[in-house]
C-alpha cells in the first residue's frame, strides 16, 4: 500500500496546479482525472526534475508508468493545467523555444499503447505555437514520375517543403554526411528506438535497417516547411496507422504498357531488373487503389496535367506567398508565476492581477501530439487583447 499524495496542493475549482515545494527539496505538481492522481515532478540540485507518477486511489498504490515521447529537460518548476486528456506543463524560467509541454493520459495515441504494452502509459509531447501545412506523402511505382514531381514542387516552393532525412544502420559511403544524407546509427539504437515508437515506418533492406523517424518529420515543420515523405505502399501503411496527420497521395502510371516503356527509356538496369519492378508495380498499383491509405490517386500521363492536379489538392492553384510562418515565433515566460483555467484558455499572471501582466494561452485549436509535436498554440497579452 502506498500514501496518498496528501502534501501537494492542487486547485481543485480551475484544474490549474502551480506546484508546491516539500520538505525534502522536490517541486511537484498533481492532477486528479477519475482515480488517478498524476504526480508530476522531482528534485535535483539548481534544476527540477520532471518525473511521472500515478497514484491509484483503487488499488491504493503507486505506479511507474511508462514513458513514451521525448522527455522535457530539468527546469526550475512548473505548472500544470488539466485538459480533456492530456495535462499542460507550462516551465517556469524556461528558453523562449521550451515553455509548453504536454503529458497525454488518455489520448488515442496513449491508449493504443497501453493495449500494446499492457502496462500504464503516458506520453510527452512538446508545444510549438502555430501551425504549418500537413506532410505530403506521395507513393507509387518505380518510373511513375513521382521524384519529377516532387522536384517540381521543391523548385517552384522552395520554401514551402522540404524532405525528412531518413535513418539507416549501414555504414556511411564515399561523401556521405551524417545528418545530410542520412542519420546513421548503431543497429541496436535503432531497434530500441522503433519499439518505442519513435519512428513512423521503417524496413529491413539487405540485412541493414531504413527509416523515418518521428523527430526527422518533425524537425522540418519545425522549419516551418510542410515535410515531403516519397516512400512505398507499405511505409505508407504505416504512416497512416501512425498518429501522423497528412495527406496520402499515389501516382499511378496511365497503362502498364507505359510504365514499360518509360523503364526501358531510362536504360540503367537489366531485362531481369526491369520485369522485376514491373511485377512489383503491378502489385503496389493494386494495393496503392485498394487499400484505402491514399486520399488522392492521381494518373501521370502528361507531366503537366499531372503537376497541376498536384497542386490543386494541396491548396497551391493560385497560391499566393503567406505572412511569416508563425511556427517560427518564440514566446518568454517569467520565472514568477500562476495559471488558471478557463474553458479552451489558460490565464498566466505574472507578479500581479493587473492587466498588462497577464497572458492568455489559447488551446482551443491544438493539432497533432505524441510521440510527436502538439502544435497550435497561442499567446496572446491581455493588454494586446484589451487594445484589440
Amino acid at each position: 500500500m502506498g500514501e496518498a499524495p496528501t502534501l501537494i496542493h492542487q486547485d481543485q475549482q480551475n484544474g490549474a496546479s502551480n506546484g508546491s515545494e516539500l520538505k525534502d527539496g522536490t517541486f511537484q505538481t498533481s492532477t486528479t482525472i477519475g482515480n488517478k492522481t498524476y504526480v508530476i515532478g522531482g528534485a535535483g540540485s539548481e534544476t527540477l526534475s520532471i518525473d511521472v507518477r500515478i497514484f491509484d486511489k483503487c488499488l491504493g498504490e503507486w505506479v511507474n508508468p511508462t514513458v513514451l515521447g521525448t522527455k522535457p529537460l530539468s527546469c526550475e518548476g512548473h505548472s500544470a493545467v488539466l485538459l480533456k486528456d492530456r495535462i499542460i506543463v507550462l516551465k517556469k524560467n524556461p528558453k523562449p523555444d521550451d515553455h509548453t509541454w504536454f503529458l497525454e493520459v488518455d489520448t488515442q495515441y496513449v491508449r493504443q499503447q497501453k493495449k500494446k504494452l499492457g502496462t500504464e502509459v503516458v506520453a510527452w509531447s512538446k508545444g510549438v505555437i502555430g501551425n504549418v501545412g500537413k506532410p505530403v506523402v506521395i507513393s507509387g511505382p518505380s518510373g511513375v514520375g513521382k521524384g519529377t514531381l516532387i522536384s517540381k514542387l521543391m523548385k517552384e516552393f522552395p520554401s514551402m517543403f522540404g524532405f525528412s532525412v531518413s535513418h539507416t544502420t549501414r555504414a556511411a559511403r564515399g561523401m556521405e554526411k551524417d545528418g545530410v544524407h542520412y542519420h546513421f546509427s548503431e543497429k541496436s539504437i535503432m531497434e530500441k528506438e522503433i519499439k518505442d515508437g519513435k519512428f513512423l515506418e521503417f524496413a529491413s533492406v539487405h540485412g541493414n535497417l531504413y527509416g523515418t523517424s518521428v523527430e526527422a518529420v518533425e524537425m522540418v515543420s519545425d522549419a516551418g516547411k510542410r515535410c515531403i515523405l516519397d516512400i512505398d505502399v507499405q511505409g505508407a501503411r504505416s504512416v497512416r496507422a501512425s498518429s501522423l496527420e497528412a495527406i496520402f497521395v499515389f501516382i499511378c502510371p496511365p497503362t502498364m504498357e507505359e510504365l514499360e516503356k518509360r523503364l526501358r527509356k531510362r536504360g540503367t538496369e537489366t531485362e531481369e531488373q526491369v520485369l522485376k519492378r514491373l511485377r512489383n508495380a503491378q502489385t503496389e498499383i493494386e494495393q496503392g487503389k485498394s487499400s484505402g491509405i491514399f486520399d488522392f490517386i492521381l494518373y501521370n500521363d502528361k507531366l503537366a496535367e499531372c503537376y497541376g492536379s498536384l497542386k490543386k489538392l494541396l491548396g497551391l492553384d493560385g497560391y499566393v506567398a503567406p505572412p511569416p510562418n508563425p511556427a517560427a515565433r518564440e514566446f518568454n515566460l517569467p520565472m514568477d508565476y500562476s495559471v488558471s483555467k478557463l474553458d479552451d484558455r489558460i490565464i498566466i499572471y505574472c507578479n500581479s492581477l493587473e492587466l498588462e501582466n497577464m497572458i492568455m494561452l489559447d488551446v482551443s485549436s491544438l493539432e497533432g501530439g505524441a510521440p510527436g509535436r502538439t502544435r497550435g498554440l497561442d499567446f496572446i497579452r491581455m493588454e494586446q487583447l484589451h487594445i484589440q
